[in-house]
């Protein structure tokens, strides 16, 4: 549910909203958000700083895949492959993605706890 969610989220903000700042920050928590859903989904069992670990790696790796320009060439070509692999390079982005990634980190475990406790 999560995840549909936020795709659906995801591409409210990127394809109704006006392009700014705010959306541009807003895009890429969601793409953390989806990440961390798809690692929790194909790995349930995982430990949350595990997940957190393959989100930020996952996401830095794509962020720094569009320097080779490719992404933008591709999407050009077909308009959804921007939405998984993006098209230009900006460092910004790579902050946004630790910052979400802390955020969930916390939220997972914050989560947890409160679920183990209810036992």
């Amino acid at each position: 549910m999560v995840l549909v969610v936020t795709v659906a989220a995801g591409l409210f903000v990127s394809g109704v909203l006006p392009d700014t700042v705010a959306t541009d920050v807003a895009g890429d928590a969601l793409y953390v958000v989806v990440v961390w859903a798809l690692v929790v989904i194909l790995a349930p069992r995982l430990p949350a700083l595990a997940v957190a670990g393959i989100v930020l790696v996952w996401c830095t790796a794509v962020e720094l895949f569009q320097l080779t320009g490719l992404p933008d060439a591709w999407g050009a070509a077909f308009t959804p492959i921007m939405l998984v692999l993006g098209t230009v390079f900006d460092p910004r982005d790579l902050l946004i993605y630790a910052v979400a990634t802390v955020v969930l980190l916390a939220v997972d475990l914050g989560v947890s706890r409160v679920v183990s406790g209810a036992r």
